[in-house]
């Protein structure tokens, strides 16, 4: 018997799922929470295989609550099910600990199916889940492709030198012997090069492909 608990914000969602899981032999749902408080305590009181997750809880977070059942009951599995299907927050959710994503216009079948397999301890990604996961992941080799091909003018590899040393604008026309206006001219083009909006991205970004130690 897999039991599971079910969280989501909206109470005709979940009494919608639960009716779905009355029809399994091997389905259980031992609660219906809409907080992370409900949540919590029933965690503590109930024993759950799987918890079906949903990441806006209206005042609540569905990432910090997978988070902290992770890191609190390591033995529960978690399946996020979500209306968002922005990379980010799948990712989000998978470092916080869950196994499996799914959006929330799955049919039935996949649903049953992605709880079982989470059940067993494996990894569940809809279709439409993996196809954002990968185009995200060849995004990002895109992105780094382009962070080691980044060509500077040799001012603006002295202004990044500069930068990293923690001079301030006034200091680096002084070094440089150019006007202030210039150096934030420069600074500005290796924000745009980088594609990051602060200087302490810019460094950070710098330090990680080799440009400034």
């Amino acid at each position: 018997m897999i039991r599971i608990l079910l969280v989501d914000d909206h109470k005709i969602f979940t009494e919608g799922v639960t009716s779905l899981m009355l029809q399994e032999l091997d389905f259980e749902v031992v609660g219906e929470c809409q907080n992370a408080i409900q949540v919590k305590e029933t965690l503590r009181s109930k024993k759950v295989d799987v918890v079906l997750l949903d990441i806006n809880l209206g005042k609540d977070s569905g990432l910090d609550l997978c988070k902290y059942i992770t890191e609190n009951f390591p033995f529960v599995k978690i399946l996020a099910m979500s209306m968002y299907n922005d990379e980010s927050f799948i990712t989000k959710m998978m470092k916080n600990g869950a196994l499996g994503y799914i959006l929330k216009n799955t049919g039935a079948e996949e649903l049953l199916k992605a709880i079982r397999t989470v059940n067993s301890g494996k990894n569940y990604q809809s279709a439409e889940v993996m196809d954002i996961i990968m185009k995200g992941m060849t995004r990002q080799k895109q992105q780094e492709k382009n962070l080691y091909q980044i060509r500077f003018t040799r001012r603006e590899k002295e202004v990044l030198e500069l930068i990293a040393l923690g001079k301030t604008t006034r200091e680096m026309a002084q070094d440089l012997f150019i006007s202030e206006k210039t150096v934030e001219t420069h600074r500005s083009n290796l924000l745009s090069k980088f594609e990051v909006k602060n200087v302490v991205s810019l460094l950070k970004m710098a330090m990680e492909y080799g440009y400034v130690k």
